[in-house]
């Protein structure tokens, strides 16, 4: 029980330690806009993967335009980058399915599709 506790511990810091960097209304609206483009569940895992590829590249340019600051690109070649990109995709491969789910159930109830 003590070896399940620990590895429960490291998940959620795991977690905890990716998505304290994450812009939380530029991540629900990349969610929501890829949710309305998922197609069907088979998708998931690939429009996961685009929206962390756009979720990057906004954290790259929004300062840029916003603020007219110099572009900085990430460190691709740190580990904490790589741990923190892998951290934001299985959030958007949670938010996506929770957003896709409402939204197959809410257009198959009332009659419509989107």
């Amino acid at each position: 029980m003590d070896q399940f506790l620990h590895y429960l511990n490291e998940t959620v810091g795991f977690f905890r330690e990716g998505f304290m960097h994450v812009n939380a209304t530029l991540g629900l609206i990349i969610a929501l806009f890829a949710a309305l483009r998922l197609p069907n569940w088979r998708g998931l895992w690939q429009i996961a993967l685009a929206a962390t590829l756009v979720h990057i590249v906004g954290v790259v340019l929004i300062p840029f335009v916003d603020h007219n600051a110099p572009i900085r690109l990430p460190a691709i070649v740190d580990v904490a980058f790589w741990r923190d990109t892998a951290a934001i995709y299985i959030g958007y491969v949670i938010i996506i399915a929770a957003f896709f789910f409402i939204r197959t159930r809410l257009f198959r109830a009332g009659g419509g599709h989107l």
